[in-house]
């Protein structure tokens, strides 16, 4: 990958992460929780977001190896008692982030449409790339973050969907070793005959690509 290239898809990786926990603590603060205002977290200002691991050292390995670039950010703080519609607010506040990655992209490969076929710019153009980075990474974001594992988004659905004694140390073993199972995950799928993870971007992906038009 050229420098420009990296650097455009950093850019792209704020961007997605930035929305992803903003919207996380803007869903949080509609729904009756204002835990994420107070401690600083309901802003677009990426450096209230940013995590050493998730947002700087898996999405590297991913721009640096070719994989899908993945990643995620400090997680917004948020009270459960405090949010509405009981336990599903919280499954409600956790899907607001992957929701926002995948319509950043599809706004993103909307306006990559016009950027090409109005206004006629060309494909190594800056805009064009960033566009096409910001939506694939976007996607990328969105699908790994629904992964039912802690720490990521689908572990709330899937907490809410196991809320059943039989089920808690199924959801305990998940909740102290998802990190680790998180970057076995990553750093596994480099070396396996095919990416498990770039399978399900790549499923995801083409589904909105073509729900755009592309």
């Amino acid at each position: 990958m050229s420098l420009t290239l990296a650097l455009l898809s950093v850019a792209a990786l704020l961007v997605s992460l930035t929305v992803h926990e903003y919207c996380h603590a803007l869903v949080a603060y509609f729904l009756g929780d204002e835990t994420a205002r107070r401690y600083g977290r309901l802003t677009l200002n990426p450096a209230a977001h940013i995590d050493p691991i998730g947002t700087i050292l898996i999405p590297l390995f991913g721009i640096l190896t070719g994989l899908p670039v993945i990643g995620w950010a400090k997680p917004v703080p948020v009270n459960p008692y405090n949010l509405r519609h009981g336990k599903w607010g919280g499954v409600i506040v956790s899907l607001a982030g992957p929701a926002s990655n995948f319509t950043i992209a599809i706004l993103s490969l909307l306006l990559l449409r016009v950027a090409m076929s109005v206004v006629g710019l060309g494909e190594t153009n800056l805009l064009v790339l960033f566009l096409y980075a910001l939506a694939t990474i976007s996607i990328s974001l969105g699908v790994f973050n629904l992964l039912p594992v802690p720490p990521l988004d689908g572990s709330a659905l899937l907490e809410r969907l196991f809320d059943h004694p039989r089920y808690r140390p199924m959801l305990v073993f998940l909740e102290t070793r998802g990190p680790f199972l998180l970057l076995m995950l990553v750093f596994l799928d480099s070396f396996l005959p095919f990416s498990i993870l770039g399978w399900l971007f790549n499923g995801v992906a083409g589904f909105i690509f073509r729900l755009v038009g592309f």
